[in-house]
């Protein structure tokens, strides 16, 4: 009975008015994170621009992404880059400090041997797959 009363076209519009209520939700979404994030702004500016935002939605929304937009972009790639970093340190510390060069390897092995970690003859098999031979 539900289907004999929407169209083709009526379905369509349907997705289309679905897909703009969720780019909507998206575009508040990111603004309202936005305001949170800046550090450029002050709690007092922070609340009136949330004021503005809440009581007239789309042209509180519009007049943002005008008036701010360049720095919603900045604090975007500002964030990218902490987590890249925090990811970029996070896996040298699980993988740990691996040495640079052969010779940085073979300096560390006469450094265990000389402490007594290693013996001579762990020292010289380590020293061949260092070396490769």
């Amino acid at each position: 009975m539900l289907a004999a009363e929407w169209g083709t076209g009526q379905v369509l519009w349907s997705f289309v008015w679905f897909t703009l209520f969720f780019i909507w939700l998206w575009l508040l979404i990111t603004v309202f994170a936005d305001i949170f994030r800046s550090q450029d702004l002050s709690g007092v500016s922070k609340f009136l621009w949330i004021l503005f935002v809440i009581f007239l939605p789309y042209l509180g929304v519009f007049v943002y992404l005008i008036a701010r937009g360049h720095k919603m972009h900045e604090h975007a790639v500002e964030q990218a880059t902490a987590v890249d970093a925090a990811q970029r340190a996070y896996i040298r510390d699980a993988v740990g400090a691996a040495p640079s060069s052969p010779s940085d390897e073979l300096a560390r092995l006469a450094q265990l041997r000389a402490d007594g970690t290693i013996d001579e003859a762990e020292f010289q098999r380590l020293k061949a797959q260092v070396v490769g031979t």
